[in-house]
């Protein structure tokens, strides 16, 4: 076999292995789905799953400025993230949104999570400018 193939190999089952480090932060009740034999990590903010081919990126619990480098790491959709970021500050993260129920409970977030589990877990589309960056200009 390829050196190549064999890479790709390598990658799908580490991907798939329940020990690989981005399933660690999820929660057994819905931490998984299970979608044509293969098994995906599912976003902690919208609970959809990301499959493979989605755009996704970790994200850090406590903002690594504010103390948590090395901290906790939750797995998300991109858009996810990106919505994340537009509507906190780092220092709003780092006091009172350091858990992902307490994100989803976020009023804004709230919204976009409704609004986004409506799309298809690959959906991605650049986030407007949030209110933080409205918040800069005054």
């Amino acid at each position: 076999m390829s050196g190549a193939g064999q890479l790709a190999r390598r990658h799908q089952a580490r991907r798939s292995a329940p020990d690989h480090p981005c399933f660690g932060h999820l929660a057994p009740r819905h931490g998984r789905t299970d979608i044509g034999g293969m098994t995906d990590p599912v976003c902690p903010l919208c609970l959809r799953p990301i499959p493979p081919g989605a755009r996704q990126s970790l994200h850090h619990l406590t903002p690594k400025l504010r103390g948590g480098k090395g901290g906790p790491t939750v797995l998300l959709h991109q858009i996810c993230h990106n919505e994340i970021h537009a509507t906190l500050t780092e220092t709003e993260l780092a006091r009172d949104y350091a858990t992902p129920d307490r994100l989803r409970a976020h009023p804004r977030l709230a919204a976009f999570a409704a609004w986004v589990a409506k799309r298809p877990p690959t959906f991605h589309s650049k986030t407007p400018g949030g209110k933080r960056a409205a918040r800069r200009r005054r």
